[in-house]
């Protein structure tokens, strides 16, 4: 194996990787020293995605990529026994997964991931947290691709009509990262308004709430993504949302004029949707009414 390519997978690791050489038997955490000796190990940091590896269950995983138009990997590491493999690309640039990162691009990253997915054939199940360990002899190295991988570049090789919310698989990589924040994030939108607690409560029910909706994925992202996601949601939803500021958004978004507009549209489709504002606004009929006697809106 290039030692280029084995330094930057080494540089790359978290400080404090799981690791085990036995999978049944669980993982252990521990420094990068120790556990870049095991036969398994975590490679991509907490909040910061480098790779994007792709596990293909089949013999000639490690060769096959090619017969299927795919781009290059950057390294495979393959089971010498099977000829399963690992598939790594290595990013120039992180994709931020930490609760600072913005969703377009996670998005834009997760299309791109799904799309090679599918072109590889790799296995849906596959939770991305732990890799083949290229420093241990039990595996057959190969590097194919010496420059880091844009995402532009991996997108320029694949279909992606994917790139939508819609075909991004909601189980697999980023896409649970995507789904995760989207569920919690309509949520909670909507749950704030119920009673305007404390950030601290806040907090602990988004954190519950996200905490549900990961249970359900296949491979469930790690606790501390989804205290991170829901530190991300909580923060901004409890600085952004009071009493005041959605009376304000409601006095903005559904003065006379406005609702008069949205009336003329919805004729010739059904009931109007200015006979049922709330609806509109995301909330109940009891609440949008309390506002307008709040604010005298008695026509």
């Amino acid at each position: 194996m290039s030692n280029v390519a084995l330094k930057l997978f080494n540089d790359r690791l978290p400080h404090k990787p799981y690791f085990t050489d036995e999978l049944q038997c669980g993982l252990r955490i521990a420094g990068k020293e120790r556990a870049i000796l095991a036969k398994y190990i975590q490679f991509n940091q907490p909040h910061a995605q480098f790779w994007l590896c792709f596990d293909v269950d089949r013999p000639g995983a490690g060769i096959d990529w090619s017969d299927r138009n795919a781009p290059a990997p950057t390294l495979t590491i393959m089971n010498k026994t099977n000829g399963h493999a690992h598939l790594l690309y290595a990013l120039k640039t992180a994709v931020r997964t930490a609760p600072d990162g913005k969703i377009k691009p996670l998005k834009y990253a997760a299309a791109v991931e799904s799309a090679l997915r599918e072109k590889l054939g790799a296995d849906v199940g596959y939770s991305g947290l732990i890799c083949k360990n290229p420093n241990h002899d039990n595996w057959q190295i190969a590097v194919w691709q010496p420059e880091l991988y844009t995402l532009d570049w991996l997108a320029d090789s694949l279909d992606l009509n994917s790139a939508n919310d819609k075909t991004i698989l909601p189980d697999y990589g980023l896409g649970r990262n995507c789904t995760l924040f989207d569920k919690t994030r309509k949520w909670a939108y909507r749950a704030i308004r119920q009673g305007w607690p404390k950030y601290e409560q806040w907090l602990n029910a988004c954190y519950e709430r996200a905490s549900a909706y990961n249970i359900n994925f296949i491979s469930p992202l790690d606790d501390n993504e989804v205290m991170g996601i829901s530190k991300s949601i909580a923060k901004w939803t409890h600085n952004k949302f009071n009493t005041d500021s959605f009376d304000d958004f409601v006095s903005r978004t559904h003065t006379s004029e406005i609702q008069s507009l949205r009336g003329k549209k919805s004729k010739g489709g059904g009931r109007p949707s200015i006979k049922n504002p709330w609806i509109d606004m995301g909330i109940s009929r009891a609440t949008f009414f309390r506002w307008r006697k709040k604010n005298g809106c008695n026509n």
